[in-house]
């Protein structure tokens, strides 16, 4: 009884690992954009869910585990969609749409949200990957925690974003920033980092002030010239609509109608990340971002961040979002090296 018991198992297991199943598309244009150069996104889906797929036409047919070619068709049909929207797909993008459907709520369509004017969150609306939409560029959440970071970046006036480097923390407060400032919710940006010194002076760098602190804030530079045109970062920044200063400049402030960032904030002391919180004025959002494991204060010296976020957390209005390894987007290399350190730490 035991031995036929098994082989009905083994028979049942079986043939779960070789369920079959179609998927038909109708814009055969779409679909070779969906499979990608040589298939090649198809490999992808292929490789990292574990299921083979095989292409007739405009029909794909799906091999494998049935969890797995349900998960596969799930992102097959969401990026398919995408495409139909005029979105280009990268191997990011494939990556995200794989991440998010190995995630508890997969990409299917969240609960509709208010935002605090009352009305319904466009991003909330979107699939469970998140979307923020600048004129030049669709930034699309690559992990489900991203998705939960621009949603609290959507609905909330005061987020932080906390984690290792690679996970998307500044470049998606700037992106959103970016799309707040097209879209007229705010008047204006700015964008701040503490100018602390990791293992080099500012006083022997070369130039005026404005070439010392530079160095210290070309990330954010970056994420700006790559969500807006540069001739219209330029323009604004002249025009003191986008403003990147260092945090010392925001004392004395009240920071209304505004976008307001703060990057590297484990570099900030108590004294001035309570400065920087309280320059919160009316219809202005803030987000605050850093990595408290990455800490360039002097020895003994407690992070402002580390405290503000203790003792704000019993703040209902507030937003705090932790990024883990698993969330290190910027390539697979970088997550492995955070996971190394992090067991360091450890003590393992």
């Amino acid at each position: 009884m035991g031995a036929h018991s098994r082989s009905s198992q083994d028979k049942q297991t079986s043939k779960s690992k070789h369920h079959s199943q179609t998927i038909s598309f109708e814009d055969n244009r779409l679909l070779a954009s969906l499979l990608g150069e040589f298939d090649s996104n198809l490999a992808i889906i292929e490789e990292r869910l574990n299921v083979e797929a095989v292409v007739h036409g405009n029909i794909i047919t799906l091999e494998g585990s049935a969890d797995q070619c349900d998960m596969a068709k799930e992102v097959l049909d969401h990026l398919y969609g995408r495409i139909a929207k005029g979105d280009d797909l990268t191997p990011g993008d494939i990556d995200g749409a794989i991440r998010h459907a190995q995630s508890a709520d997969g990409l299917k369509q969240p609960a509709t949200a208010k935002s605090k004017n009352g009305k319904d969150s466009q991003k909330s609306k979107d699939n469970g990957q998140a979307q923020i939409r600048t004129r030049k560029k669709h930034i699309t959440a690559r992990t489900p925690r991203q998705s939960t970071y621009i949603r609290a970046i959507e609905q909330s006036d005061l987020v932080f974003g906390i984690g290792p480097a690679g996970t998307g923390k500044t470049y998606i407060a700037v992106a959103a920033a970016a799309s707040a400032l097209e879209r007229g919710a705010v008047e204006r940006i700015i964008l701040s980092r503490p100018a602390v010194e990791a293992g080099e002076r500012l006083g022997f760098l070369p130039g005026d002030m404005r070439d010392k602190v530079d160095p210290y804030l070309r990330p954010l530079y970056d994420a700006l010239y790559d969500c807006l045109p540069a001739e219209r970062v330029e323009k604004e920044i002249e025009a003191g609509t986008i403003e990147i200063a260092p945090l010392a400049f925001m004392r004395g402030r009240t920071l209304a109608s505004s976008f307001v960032i703060l990057d590297e904030a484990q570099n900030c002391t108590s004294m001035q990340m309570k400065m920087f919180l309280t320059r919160l004025g009316e219809n202005s959002k803030m987000v605050v971002t850093g990595d408290p494991s990455q800490v360039d204060l002097p020895p003994g010296q407690k992070s402002g961040l580390s405290e503000a976020v203790k003792l704000l957390s019993g703040v209902d209005e507030i937003e705090k979002i932790i990024f883990q390894g698993e969330d290190v987007v910027r390539r697979a290399l970088v997550a492995k090296i955070v996971a190394a350190y992090d067991k360091y730490a450890d003590g393992d």
